[in-house]
């Protein structure tokens, strides 16, 4: 009997994020997807004779205290209700100060550091120690396209998928999957599939319990 190919995800945070971010801001209906399992989201993507290995979430603590509360409240539920499949990977934010083009002034803001490079070495090193058969990119951040680029040198068995978070596109990545005879999934297009994957308000498993922060709740 032939074996399934091992599928993992690799999910930039910031990058998926902000697309829902966005697309909310001209359809609300989006918002509800702020509060999803994105094991079972990812599981929905899966085409026959493939099999889930893991879904792993790069992202970084919000300085924000409410905005890590957020966050912190999404990533315990999803840790809670997937178990080992769902994995989080930190990098961190760091101010960085710009000139205001307009005033001249000295502005500092928050910049999301280590992301694109933690996901390069983690998929780099899931080829080298044989753990999946399918990289699932899920990202539109151009910078992604070396990492990607070598695997499909290096390792040209492992199939590579990317999926571009709502509103969010990537020339470069769309122009080397198409070099390699195939294209982006525009998550956008898939919004059924998002629908199925919300959570249930409260969440609650093992004495432990996690609820959509009041500021994410459909109104």
């Amino acid at each position: 009997m032939k074996s399934k190919k091992r599928v993992t995800f690799y999910i930039d945070g910031f990058n998926f994020y902000f697309g829902l971010k966005r697309t909310k801001r001209v359809d609300s209906a989006w918002r509800a997807f702020y509060w999803i399992d994105i094991v079972k989201l990812c599981e929905s993507f899966l085409g026959e004779g493939q099999t889930l290995e893991k879904v792993i979430y790069f992202t970084a603590s919000p300085l924000s205290p409410q905005k890590n509360s957020r966050q912190s409240a999404f990533l315990n539920a999803n840790k809670l209700i997937n178990g080992d499949r769902f994995e989080i990977v930190r990098g961190k934010y760091l101010d960085k100060h710009i000139i205001c083009p307009y005033c001249k002034g000295d502005i500092s803001r928050p910049e999301e550091k280590k992301t694109d490079v933690n996901i390069s070495i983690r998929m780099i090193e899931d080829c080298v120690m044989d753990t999946t058969d399918i990289v699932a990119l899920i990202s539109a951040d151009s910078d992604l396209v070396p990492p990607i680029e070598l695997i499909q040198r290096r390792f040209p068995k492992i199939g590579i998928k990317i999926y571009f978070p709502p509103s969010n596109f990537s020339n470069d990545l769309k122009d080397n999957l198409i070099h390699h005879r195939s294209k982006p999934v525009l998550m956008i297009k898939n919004i059924r599939r998002f629908q199925s994957a919300i959570m249930p308000d409260i969440v609650s498993k093992d004495g432990k319990t996690y609820t959509i922060p009041d500021k994410w709740r459909s109104i």
